[in-house]
């Protein structure tokens, strides 16, 4: 019986250019660091980034997987992210249900959305 998700896992060629984008512009927590795989540790969440041999340049599917993470002041992280040159291609805006949703992309392309709860 599945229980619930435990991680989620990026896969790239490029793992210190990911890492710096991870850790050192949003500022997810480091969990662990070896020299083909890191992991962050969000809540109960494992997020993953590690190397592969299958995998070159950017994603050639990026929106077929779209993390979503929490965020407490959207405004205030994309404002930090914004003035890094993070490419957003969607700006922060309120849902009909009444959270904030921005969207971005990471250095390999793949699409993030940044959530902010009601």
């Amino acid at each position: 019986m599945i229980t619930g998700v435990v991680g989620i896992t990026l896969w790239t060629d490029d793992l210190e250019r990911m890492f710096r984008f991870y850790h050192d512009l949003l500022q997810l927590p480091l969990h662990s660091r070896h020299e083909d795989f890191i992991a962050f540790q969000l809540g109960d969440i494992r997020f993953n980034i590690g190397l592969h041999g299958e995998v070159k340049g950017a994603s050639r599917d990026p929106y077929r997987v779209m993390p979503h993470l929490g965020v407490q002041d959207i405004h205030a992280i994309c404002q930090r992210l914004a003035d890094q040159d993070v490419e957003f291609i969607r700006p922060p805006e309120m849902e009909h249900w009444g959270g904030w949703i921005a969207t971005l992309k990471d250095p390999d392309g793949n699409i993030l959305q940044l959530l902010q709860l009601p």
